[in-house]
């Protein structure tokens, strides 16, 4: 099979599908064995259809609404009327890779043979895919639980031909003629189909496996950051000695305090000139890197579990069950996903708090051990990195409001029938808005270790090869090095693409080998 394709089956997926789909555009295809469970379970719920008695999607109203029984002249148009009324979101866009991961996973759950949906409505949901059409989905619109509602009824409008769409080359036009151009029929919604296609937390789910993504490469960045701070104050190595963190076994913390050993390779900065300033212990945010970053390591671990979890769920209500069972349930409660989210989310605040613990260090002439005020060319006539420092505490403060969990909240809706709900999505949209700040913070760490390294190598000390390498790689990607002050706001810039596009990993890593 192409490497660009990825097959949906019967049995979960996994994140690297998810990102595969999700952000490179990879093809989608159904299995044998997928479209086979499809027409089984079809064949189930067509036949409860046939029953006089109700059944809860199949022949009854929804939510607070379900005691109410449809006759068959009607489900038609009650599977049509719920995507329509429950496409009610509000608010800017989510993001392209937002929308086709939450379409994704939602055809994975259709594809596992447990919601009844008829297969050519998964392969239209695949051909959506393929085609490069991405529904408009609002920011507003899910509380968590019954699933991603809004969200998930906007990308059903899409599948019938009706709302907008974005097409492959970013124009938001009508769905319908989206889906003309690309050969695409409209689906026409059956008994359960309408229900089935709303019931999920795809989008939180989504969401979290692309964070856990970005933040793995984020906490890789932030023990080299931490290094190259350290090395910069003319810290101690010998605190990250490996026998130190084998008598507190954190994984992470081990794997970070490892990292940074390996970035500090070869230093002529690091425990040596601690004679001409005196201490005992280096500070905090400069000696308990590896256990603060080691914990935030520990807790995407956590997080790669619940995920790993949930991409092998089939979450829908009701669900068909082997033999042939249709049963309601509660597994779309988004509790499992939202609280994991949070707990990111203030894992990252931490990372974000300690990064710019150190940065205030380089640039404080009383705590730096020599450095100039500000990492300035010339301190009084040049400010140096005041401002920049000024961003970056922006940033965490921020982020320590992002990090008050979204899950301790609940308020009821549909009649008080779905009166506990889970705010998953919320929490997942303000740990994608932390993510960014803390690429940012970690960028700005770099910006001002970087330059403290260069003035002590100017200075006549051996910086570590890979620190060197930092450097380098630093300046090509268009970051300026030490000098009177000049407009600061593209340098950041630059620092933060350089972190976000994986290029510090990639500068130390060839000196290295692989970081954890």
């Amino acid at each position: 099979m192409d490497m660009h394709t990825v097959v949906v089956g019967t049995s979960g997926t996994t994140a690297e599908d998810v990102l595969a789909v999700a952000r490179e555009g990879a093809r989608v295809e159904l299995s044998v064995a997928a479209v086979e469970a499809l027409a089984a379970a079809r064949e189930i719920i067509d036949a409860l259809a046939a029953k006089p008695e109700p059944v809860y999607g199949v022949s009854t109203g929804f939510g607070a609404l379900a005691s109410r029984h449809i006759s068959p002249g009607l489900r038609a148009r009650l599977q049509r009327n719920i995507v329509r009324s429950h496409a009610a979101g509000m608010g800017p866009r989510v993001e392209r890779e937002v929308v086709r991961a939450l379409m994704f996973l939602r055809l994975k759950t259709v594809a596992s043979g447990h919601t009844g949906v008829r297969p050519e409505v998964a392969q239209t949901m695949a051909d959506v895919l393929n085609a490069g059409i991405t529904p408009v989905v609002h920011e507003y619109g899910s509380l968590g639980c019954s699933g991603d509602l809004a969200p998930l009824s906007h990308c059903a409008l899409t599948l019938m031909g009706e709302g907008d769409a974005e097409g492959p080359d970013g124009t938001v036009r009508p769905a319908a003629e989206l889906l003309a151009a690309h050969g695409i029929t409209p689906v026409e919604l059956r008994e359960k189909e309408g229900l089935a296609l709303l019931n999920g937390t795809d989008g939180m789910l989504g969401m979290l496996v692309m964070a856990l993504a970005d933040l793995k490469k984020l906490y890789t960045s932030a023990d080299i950051t931490a290094a190259l701070s350290l090395e910069a104050l003319l810290g101690t190595d010998k605190v990250l000695a490996p026998e130190l963190h084998a008598i507190r076994p954190h994984p992470g913390q081990g794997a970070s305090a490892d990292n940074m050993l390996r970035v500090l390779a070869g230093s002529g900065l690091t425990g040596h000139h601690q004679d001409d300033a005196p201490r005992v212990q280096d500070a905090y945010s400069v000696r308990c890197a590896p256990q603060v970053n080691g914990a935030g390591r520990d807790t995407l671990a956590h997080g790669r579990l619940v995920a790993d979890r949930e991409l092998a769920a089939a979450v829908d209500n009701p669900v068909v069950l082997p033999g042939g069972r249709v049963e309601s349930n509660g597994n779309f409660h988004g509790a499992p996903v939202a609280y994991v989210l949070d707990f990111l989310a203030i894992a990252a605040a931490d990372l974000g708090s300690i990064s710019e613990r150190r940065t205030d260090r380089l640039l404080d002439k009383n705590r730096s051990h020599g450095l100039p005020a500000f990492l300035a060319d010339d301190a009084g006539v040049d400010s140096g990195l005041m401002i920049a420092q000024y961003t970056q505490a922006a940033l965490v403060s921020e982020m320590k409001r992002l990090a008050v969990p979204a899950s301790v909240d609940s308020i009821p809706s549909s009649a008080m029938q779905e009166d506990h709900v889970s705010m998953g999505w919320s929490a997942a949209r303000k740990l994608r808005t932390a993510i960014t700040d803390l690429n940012r913070i970690v960028a700005v760490e770099l910006y001002a270790a970087a330059r403290a390294v260069e003035i002590r190598a100017a200075g006549g000390m051996t910086p570590a090869p890979a620190s060197l390498a930092v450097v380098e790689a630093l300046r090509a990607a268009g970051v300026e090095g030490p000098g009177p002050d000049r407009f600061l706001a593209p340098d950041l810039a630059a620092a933060d693409a350089f972190v976000a596009e994986g290029g510090l990993v990639a500068a130390v890593e060839a000196v290295t080998g692989p970081l954890a």
